[in-house]
């Protein structure tokens, strides 16, 4: 006997999509029956496409998109974008295809839900993840942004019933998964609260315990805070003069998870949230940029500013668009609260960038087209990483280095302002003003100072490019570029003046490469290469294979990748076994340890199995840059650029890295010849500490006339194959003394 189909209630769904509508015509400047005929239409056509599917929850499937609807409507979408919203999983989950979907609906409603469709699921593996799934994502929303706009309400609504599903392990994957690549990019796009949202929903499925301790003591705070932010709204409006338009005083809570994060970061200072500076914000809304000039300098005046503590965004705005005044000041109705008090001063149009992001600026017709959904630095910045090609790790790398890392932003002599991503050089900074200023650089200035051509950036600094017409690109400088656009115009040029250059490098890298993983190097006739790819290479295609290698363009490993079995058994035979690493897992809680089997996540010199401890005072992550510090009877890992370093010898400092299944490394062996002097030591081993390379060993030969050999042997944990022009460089800048500097060996 057949078990009877289950029979689908779209009581609930039928009203909230009915009240979606209602609130949709509030701000759509369209008859309100035509919105109605196109979202229900929208809505009845994914009902039944949906028909007999059910969430873990046991409601009918369609409560998804539609709940997700929700999530966007602060944003005041255009019709297409709710309509894709709806249909979002049409594609992927029932039998209609796009054209389906073309032919019922905007042909723009079908290329988002097409976009939507190829999103593959992204599993989430420590820092390893689906690449390819990842690039599919990023290539679909620099088409049109509300891809990911759909995306990220789609996320938000799967975090909210995420408690149905029966895995927690699933759970915490999903998770992590949205921490770390979902609420960043809502975060770049501006739309922070999709970013508070996502973020508060992980809190709360990662750290339970954290989560509802922190939740609890905002509950005991509330009516405090509503006390002490009636009567700062009545003391500020008492300073300000009437002649100052005040169009609202309103304040904002610290999101949970920021104040989690800060109260790790600052365990030794504050212990509850109440301790924070920055729990609330006051923000002050007035008419033009002048003003709120004006009211700063009023609130400056009257109560007492902290030092380092304003931020002027207006002037150097965030890269996603963000703008408004920071200050915190000391005295504000000091009666109720004796902690310093964060304001924010911004403009009406300010404001609406603070609260939808980008989503402020798109403009679209009558079709839904949008017109700026694809010309911000953050977008371009993705479609030059995705275009470029690059495998696996070199991706991954390139993302967060590029996209999900702070920028920085960095004057021309004139004061124009360059946007550029965090640990960016000279280099990069002289080809985004214009690639012949890249080709022809010749010296970097900061400041009036000539410094290094692989300097990382600061913040705010003014930085003078001096060129020279007979100068032109160096190959060393494709390891000192961290932008895209910056190693692609020096590839161009280098690959056509210096094909000889790149082809002999391309052969010592594969030569290393191969002798090290293989004890076999490379013949005269790169034989190797003859059949590769599926195809058989002549002599010419050989050589644009080692110039692809020596440009830095493609890895060794990709080559050996796409050699046949039985190449490799009869030229290289068996690859050198190399211990795995097991990979590193969630972020610590405060002071507590790894376990045995996690401890070689971070690779230490050549040791893999070094106990240690995260450092909460900066709590790094997975792909920054880090230091291990030796104390008394523990080592803790500092984030690289960590203000607590100052405080530490720096023979207690040893660059680390998080392993990977790249890492590899390489050891170097440099040997220089210098005029002996007090001191000089120090100084090399304080050039091999910023450029992150480990001694494992120094040899010092005494010459004659004063003069000394030391033979260093230093290990990187990057495969850089420029490493030793690079380090000869900044030694050769950096210390006058050396009168010869030789590569002994390098693998």
């Amino acid at each position: 006997m057949d078990t009877p189909e289950k029979i689908s209630d779209y009581t609930q769904v039928d009203a909230l999509m009915l009240s979606l509508i209602d609130e949709v015509s509030t701000y759509m400047k369209k008859p309100k029956e035509q919105i109605h005929k196109v979202l229900w239409d929208t809505y009845i056509f994914a009902r039944e496409a949906h028909e007999g599917q059910y969430r873990k929850s046991g409601e009918p499937y369609i409560l998804h998109p539609v709940s997700a609807c929700e999530f966007l409507l602060h944003l005041k979408p255009d019709l297409v974008t709710l309509q894709s919203c709806i249909l979002h999983d049409v594609i992927e989950d029932t039998d209609h295809d796009r054209a389906s979907i073309e032919k019922n609906f905007w042909e723009e409603v079908a290329s988002i839900c097409e976009g939507l469709s190829k999103l593959s699921a992204i599993k989430y593996q420590g820092e390893e993840r689906t690449v390819e799934s990842l690039r599919k994502m990023l290539v679909a929303m620099v088409q049109d942004l509300r891809v990911i706009i759909v995306k990220l309400a789609d996320r938000m609504h799967n975090m909210r019933t995420l408690d149905f599903h029966p895995d927690p392990k699933k759970r915490e994957r999903i998770a992590l998964e949205t921490l770390n690549i979902y609420a960043p990019i809502a975060d770049r796009l501006g739309l922070f609260r999709m970013k508070i949202m996502l973020e508060t929903e992980c809190f709360r499925i990662l750290h339970p315990e954290d989560y509802t301790r922190i939740m609890k003591e905002l509950e005991d705070m509330r009516e405090e805070q509503e006390f002490f932010l009636e009567k700062a709204n009545a003391v500020i409006r008492k300073v300000i003069p009437k002649n100052i338009p005040i169009i609202e005083i309103s304040y904002r809570i610290k999101a949970p998870y920021s104040i989690y994060r800060k109260l790790l970061r600052k365990e030794y200072s504050y212990t509850t949230p109440r301790d924070l500076y920055d729990l609330f914000a006051i923000r002050i809304i007035t008419q033009t940029i002048p003003q709120c000039y004006e009211v700063l300098g009023i609130l400056h005046n009257v109560f007492i500013p902290m030092p380092k503590r304003f931020k002027d965004y207006i002037a150097l705005p965030k890269e996603n668009r963000y703008q408004s005044l920071h200050t915190t000041v000391v005295g504000l109705f000091p009666e109720v609260r004796s902690q310093p008090t964060e304001i924010q001063i911004r403009t009406p149009e300010m404001h609406l960038q603070a609260e939808i992001g980008i989503a402020a600026h798109f403009e679209y017709s009558e079709s839904g087209t949008s017109k700026n959904s694809k010309d911000s630095y953050w977008v371009q910045t993705i479609k030059e990483i995705v275009n470029h090609g690059l495998d696996g790790g070199d991706f991954m790398k390139e993302m967060h280095m590029n996209v999900f890392s702070d920028q920085i932003f960095v004057f021309t002599p004139k004061g124009d302002i360059i946007t550029l991503p965090k640990w960016a050089t000279p280099v990069d900074f002289a080809y985004a003003i214009h690639s012949r200023i890249g080709n022809e650089l010749a010296i970097a200035k900061m400041n009036g100072q000539v410094i290094p051509l692989d300097y990382e950036l600061k913040n705010g600094e003014s930085i003078q490019i001096v060129t020279d017409k007979n100068r032109k690109p160096n190959p060393t400088w494709l390891s000192i570029a961290k932008t895209p656009k910056a190693r692609e115009h020096i590839r161009q040029f280098i690959n056509s003046e210096e094909r000889n250059y790149f082809i002999e490098k391309g052969r010592s890298i594969l030569h290393s490469y191969l002798e090290k993983n293989y004890g076999k190097g490379l013949d005269k006739d790169f034989s190797i290469l003859k059949h590769l790819d599926g195809k058989t290479l002549d002599t010419k295609q050989k050589e644009d294979v080692l110039v692809q290698l020596g440009n830095l363009s493609r890895k060794p490993i990709s080559i050996v990748k796409a050699l046949s079995d039985t190449i490799i058994k009869e030229a290289l035979g068996e690859r050198k076994i190399v211990e795995e690493i097991p990979e590193k897992t969630k972020t610590r809680t405060k002071n507590e340890w790894l376990t045995q089997d996690e401890k070689s996540s971070v690779i230490i010199g050549k040791q893999k199995d070094i106990p240690y401890k995260i450092a909460q005072c900066c709590d790094p992550k997975m792909w920054d840059k880090i230091v291990w510090v030796i104390g008394q009877w523990v080592v803790t890992i500092h984030n690289f650029e960590c203000e607590n370093l100052e405080k530490v010898n720096l023979d207690r400092r040893i660059p680390a890295t998080w392993w990977t299944e790249n890492t590899d490394g390489m050891i170097i062996i440099i040997g220089c010849v210098v005029h002996d002097r007090k001191w000089l030591l120090k100084e090399l081993t304080e050039i091999f500490y910023h450029m992150e390379l480990n001694i494992e060993d120094i040899k010092i030969e005494v010459l004659s006339n004063g003069l000394r050999r030391n033979i260093f042997t230093l290990r990187s944990d990057d495969e850089d194959y420029y490493l030793y022009e690079r380090l000869s460089e900044r030694l050769k800048f950096a210390v006058p003394d050396i009168m010869e500097l030789s590569l002994i060996s390098i693998k």
